[in-house]
């Protein structure tokens, strides 16, 4: 029998512990990630993971947070009246890890192969060694952060490939540059930071919220150390929300006393605020890929894929900004949070004697987004809102905002497909919010896409202000493109750029396009229509094609919305 041998990454902010179950790494607990927080309960008993996290905001002096960034060095830390080292604090963690797994497995463990950042001296991973042993495993092997997350994507890869893995974890920065051989995985060059990482992030929105503070109460919140780790969990819950949504509230009812009078903090953040206050700090990682392709001897048009680890890299800044220097765009279809713990276990795997596979995830193959007007040259861009290979489920929202004065209505064209121009994709479905404030341009309407994992897209506009709401769902979103539809797009790019006659398009307009699409919906969907439901089908469908015979825009856009209606009131009966 194969011993068991358990892979561990131990993280600034949260740890995970991971196992090869036949050929495949799985991460092993209920909740699958353990907050790195260490502390002491009322009873002076230690606790570990989302218990110390929990009452850090309301007891920061008896809990210990991002010890890893400590490693190495030659500090003790207070936990209520006594001192720990790093390496004791860490152990702490990799117990509670250890106890997880033996959980999960039903048997003890007693092997361990643990990850530590590429950037780590010599110092840093015997400390990170010497926490394993003080939490009673033999550390078989420490293995390299950027080389964990290259095997839970490419275990099965036998070609040869030369990969930039980005990790931006909570306390440190570090990035690889790693070539994949014959089965080998091997870093060539590394570079990072170890004191920049999410907490930092952190920290500047924090700062920001005690700014409103001091000017709306003038009362210094950094002398409060409850009111600031109340502070510092918002900023945290903050960043998270803001990655897949255009702006979040902050709310913290009674956040501190001034002068005898409660002090609240309620205060909306944008991301395009958020982004704008950790911008140095993206462009100093972006600086130390640079030198690490550098000591590499490589420019960016040699690296042939980027793969993003850490929780941090979910801030769609950085992919965005990667996707500029590189012209790649990074693959994100294992949990950036969990794919070094699973690298971990295929290594402990092959250290165990097993042969192992890639991660197997659900992605979609395609992007989905909309399309937005350009207001320098009036032409309409793609904007995808889930990108290719984003795991499922998943939901994203992004603020959209009216074009001109009084704008009462806007229309929302959803496609599926990858090419900036929106007309060289399929558009699967469209619908109007009607009734908008009548206000200056920059009305702010808010898009949310979410596709599940039956392949079911739900698309919703609100006006933000009002809260003014309309919807779409969308069956079947991951259906592949029909053949016609492909050539359908070609003819009309080719028209576009003067390759094709306008006569072999005119038929081709994209509204009649999807007007024919819908039209195929409502048919379908008399299969199982009341008789009452059937005959406003038939008429609808009708009223479509004699518009479109006609040539009337106005009577066949009334049509589509009718038909859209009663076909998405049909599917969700």
């Amino acid at each position: 029998m194969t011993e068991v041998i358990i892979g561990i990454d131990l993280g600034t902010t949260n740890s995970e512990v991971a196992l090869l179950r036949g050929d495949r790494p799985e991460v092993l607990g209920e909740k699958q990630i353990l907050p790195s927080f260490v502390g002491l309960d009322e009873a002076g008993n230690i606790i570990v993971g989302d218990a110390a996290r929990n009452q850090y905001a309301a007891f920061p002096e008896r809990t210990v947070k991002s010890i890893k960034r400590c490693m190495g060095e030659a500090v003790t830390v207070k936990l209520g009246e006594r001192g720990y080292t790093p390496p004791e604090i860490s152990a702490m963690i990799v117990k509670k890890l250890k106890q997880i797994a033996e959980q999960a497995l039903g048997e003890p463990v007693h092997k361990a192969v643990i990850t530590v950042p590429a950037y780590f001296s010599d110092a840093q991973r015997q400390a990170t060694r010497d926490a394993g042993s003080m939490a009673g495993l033999e550390v078989c092997r420490i293995i390299n952060e950027p080389t964990a997350a290259a095997l839970s994507y490419e275990a099965e890869h036998h070609g040869s490939k030369t990969i930039l893995v980005y990790d931006l974890g909570g306390g440190t920065f570090d990035v690889s540059v790693v070539t994949i051989q014959g089965g080998v995985v091997e870093v060539i060059a590394t570079h990072g930071n170890n004191h920049l990482g999410g907490d930092d992030f952190d920290q500047k929105i924090a700062e920001f919220l005690c700014a409103h503070m001091t000017k709306e109460y003038k009362v210094d919140v950094s002398k409060d150390s409850k009111a600031m780790a109340r502070i510092l969990r918002a900023a945290e819950q903050a960043k998270i929300k803001l990655s897949d949504e255009p702006f979040c509230l902050i709310q913290e009812e009674y956040l501190l006393k001034h002068k005898g009078k409660p002090c609240h903090l309620s205060l909306e953040l944008t991301r395009t605020d958020y982004e704008e206050m950790i911008e140095a700090y993206v462009s100093e990682t972006l600086g130390l890929v640079h030198h690490a392709l550098r000591d590499a001897g490589l420019k960016a048009g040699d690296i042939d894929e980027i793969l993003t680890v850490g929780g941090a890299t979910r801030t769609p800044m950085i992919s965005r900004r990667l996707e500029e220097e590189f012209a790649l765009q990074p693959r994100g279809e294992v949990n950036p949070d969990l794919c070094v713990a699973l690298g971990a276990a295929v290594q402990a795997g092959i250290v165990a004697g097993k042969s192992a596979h890639s991660v197997l995830v659900d992605i979609t193959p395609y992007s989905f987004g909309t399309s937005v007007l350009d207001e320098d040259d009036y032409t309409h861009n793609y904007v995808p809102l889930i990108r290719k290979n984003t795991p499922i489920p998943v939901t994203k929202t992004e603020a959209f905002y009216t074009c001109v004065d009084g704008q009462k209505q806007v229309n929302v064209k959803v496609y599926q497909g990858e090419d900036p121009d929106p007309d060289a994709n399929i558009m699967i479905g469209n619908f109007t919010v009607e009734g908008l404030r009548k206000v200056e341009a920059g009305n702010m309407v808010t898009l949310t896409f979410g596709l599940d994992l039956d392949g079911i897209l739900n698309v919703t506009a609100i006006e933000k202000e009002t809260g003014l709401k309309k919807a779409i769902q969308i069956q079947k979103a991951l259906s592949k493109f029909e053949e016609g539809e492909i050539a359908t797009a070609r003819k009309r790019i080719d028209h576009l750029f003067g390759m094709t006659p306008s006569s072999e398009v005119a038929s081709e307009d994209p509204v009649f396009a999807e007007a024919r699409v819908l039209i195929a919906k409502g048919e379908s969907a008399m299969e199982s229509a009341s008789a009452e439901d059937r005959e406003e089908l038939v008429d609808l469908i009708e009223e479509i094609k004699d518009a479109i015979e006609n040539d009337a825009a106005d009577k066949l856009a009334v049509a589509m919305e009718s038909l859209n209606e009663i076909i998405f009131y049909l599917e969700e009966a």
